[in-house]
């Protein structure tokens, strides 16, 4: 990851609610770069478990399924598809089911082993957009910026109940944020790659931001590295 020649990688971590994703993926619209859904290997890899009937506390056997996982991203304007052996499962992969599953696999270090090679394979010219837990600590640590997104666990947890709303699901306010709480614990503190800023990451509070609002202080930053996507 030393080599200068590599190509730039912005990485943009934080926990889930934060805008990781709607961020990572309009700030890589704009400059015209490749985009890594890092969380949705990981949701990936725990679905083909569960689908292929795999327990969650099998290490050795979910190793193999991350190593063989048969994933394709479709872009799609400043969105992509996710298709899974050909299965296009964009919206099953994004159920609190499939988040908590995927949590505890991240958790377990040959897992990760297995789906750090593919990850960085992702950087390739002209550049790299890369959303996670663990980008800028860990996968890409020679980032040309690290952004880490964080949000109060209420504030993520009632936009993620106004998402499930607007696609007609119910779900329950205090059982989002149970759950929310949760997880930033299991992620916080796992042994490995926990998730944390890096030392040398911008946080950016986006409680009381709204997207744009996080976007243009994101492109701030990278006009003052010589990464302009106005330009």
């Amino acid at each position: 990851m030393s080599d200068t020649h590599y190509p730039p990688v912005v990485a943009i971590d934080g926990p889930g609610g934060a805008g990781k994703g709607t961020v990572s993926q309009l700030v890589a619209h704009r400059l015209g770069w490749h985009l890594l859904d890092s969380g949705a290997l990981y949701r990936l890899t725990a679905l083909a478990a569960e689908r292929q009937g795999v327990a969650s506390d099998d290490e050795a056997a979910l190793e193999r399924v991350a190593r063989h996982l048969d994933v394709a991203f479709i872009s799609e304007g400043e969105g992509a598809r996710v298709l899974l052996a050909g299965d296009d499962v964009s919206s099953e992969i994004r159920t609190e089911r499939v988040g908590a599953l995927a949590s505890e696999v991240a958790a377990l270090g040959s897992v990760r082993s297995a789906l750090l090679s593919r990850q960085r394979d992702f950087a390739c010219a002209p550049g790299l957009v890369a959303d996670g837990r663990d980008m800028g600590t860990e996968v890409f640590p020679d980032a040309a910026l690290k952004i880490f997104l964080t949000a109060s666990a209420e504030e993520r947890a009632r936009r993620r109940h106004e998402q499930l709303r607007q696609a007609g699901h119910y779900a329950s306010l205090s059982g989002l944020l149970k759950e929310i709480e949760a997880r930033d614990a299991r992620d916080s503190q796992r042994a490995v790659a926990p998730l944390r800023p890096a030392d040398d990451a911008v946080t950016i509070d986006t409680t009381e931001l709204s997207i744009p609002d996080v976007v243009a202080r994101i492109e701030a930053l990278l006009a003052r590295r010589g990464f302009d996507p106005r330009a």
